[in-house]
């Protein structure tokens, strides 16, 4: 029996900068989100903000595309007044020159114009950092994420619409779709997004449209990105819930990832900051490589 061809050359992780966030916000925590925000007093290590890159048969597709190095540089990349304060008190950024989009795919030899599709598991800064280079290829979000963009007051649910509506950029949303595969339970909705597997699942909480890639390939080990629906595998295992977003629903999400393990013993699941994922990514490689 032939063994199916592999549409995946290399899967790779790279990071545009690093992130501090408040332990509350990793989780998990009994705190109302504006309680823990306003008195935390304690930052944590620096933590990666992971974009991964797959190399497919049908083009070069990013998941997430990172932070903007703008955002460290540009005083008024952020908004001012009270959203203003709220978003310094989230999250403090570290973004050297060689450690942009741009820098990263070089390292793994390519180049920003290579990029044919970008697939952003939400709209946060630190997923669409990308956008302003990314006018030649194809951008995916979810329907849900991007009515969420169009509703009232988005600054103050963390969407900043003048970073993210930018002239010029093809976006393509999507809505998920039944799924017949049982493997697959208890997620019974997904989008393939190269019709060959590789399915883009909804995993909303941390924002109501919120997606993650489920990558198969024969003779791998599965992977799962998934974006912000956790800071840490092991607690996402556990069952514990990051601080930030809307917990019935990250709750639900949390369990369905957790589920695909039982049918998918050596799924690798990594997280955008999760300072365990690249050494996770190259684990779940290597035992690709020797199963």
């Amino acid at each position: 029996m032939n063994t199916p061809a592999d549409p995946i050359k290399r899967v790779s992780v790279i990071s545009t900068g690093t992130v501090s966030i408040r332990p509350e916000h990793v989780g998990p925590t009994w705190k109302n989100l504006y309680l823990w925000l306003f008195t935390s007093t304690r930052w944590t290590a620096p933590r990666p903000i992971n974009v991964y890159v797959i190399e497919h048969r049908d083009g070069l597709v990013l998941f997430d595309t990172g932070q903007d190095r703008a955002s460290v540089t540009d005083p008024n990349y952020f908004p001012g007044g009270f959203n203003g304060l709220v978003y310094s008190r989230l999250a403090k950024f570290a973004i050297e020159p060689n450690q942009t989009l741009t820098a990263g795919l070089s390292k793994l030899g390519y180049a920003i114009d290579d990029i044919d599709t970008a697939v952003l598991s939400h709209l946060h800064q630190d997923h669409i950092g990308g956008l302003p280079l990314l006018g030649h290829a194809d951008i995916i979000t979810s329907h849900d994420e991007w009515e969420s963009l169009h509703k009232p007051l988005p600054e103050a649910r963390g969407l900043m619409p003048a970073h993210i509506n930018l002239p010029g950029l093809n976006w393509k949303r999507i809505t998920p779709e039944p799924l017949a595969d049982p493997a697959l339970a208890p997620f019974d909705t997904g989008h393939d997004l190269f019709g060959d597997g590789s399915l883009l699942l909804p995993t909303p909480g941390h924002t109501p449209g919120s997606l993650s890639l489920l990558i198969r390939r024969p003779g791998h080990a599965p992977l799962i990105l998934v974006g912000d629906l956790t800071y840490d595998d092991n607690l996402l295992a556990a069952g514990h819930l990051p601080g930030l977003g809307d917990k019935k629903q990250m709750r639900d999400a949390v369990s369905k990832v957790n589920a695909l393990r039982a049918t998918m013993p050596n799924l690798a699941v990594l997280a955008a900051h999760d300072p365990g994922a690249a050494d996770r990514l190259t684990t779940a490689l290597n035992h690709g490589r020797s199963a």
